[in-house]
């Protein structure tokens, strides 16, 4: 999955979600990419997509492409757990 910009969607990549929300990816779905504490055996059943954790929302499923996501900043690569 990319944002609008054609930059792909990272584990920890800090994003926008509309309406004054903000979160964090903690899995990308599409390549397998889990964080720790999102096992892939628990939401590998949504197939595709992103999920988004945010403090405003909970987690958020985003399954397909962009989706309105604004990429606000990359996590450290050291930061990242696949």
């Amino acid at each position: 999955m990319n944002y609008e910009n054609g930059a792909a969607v990272l584990i920890g990549d800090r994003v926008d979600l509309g309406g004054g929300m903000t979160g964090v990816v903690v899995a990308v779905i599409d390549t397998g990419d889990f964080s720790a504490g999102y096992a892939a055996k628990e939401w590998s059943y949504l197939r595709a997509g992103i999920l988004v954790e945010s403090s405003q929302a909970g987690v958020v499923h985003y399954p397909g492409a962009w989706a309105g996501l604004v990429l606000l900043g990359r996590a450290d690569a050291g930061s990242r757990d696949h």
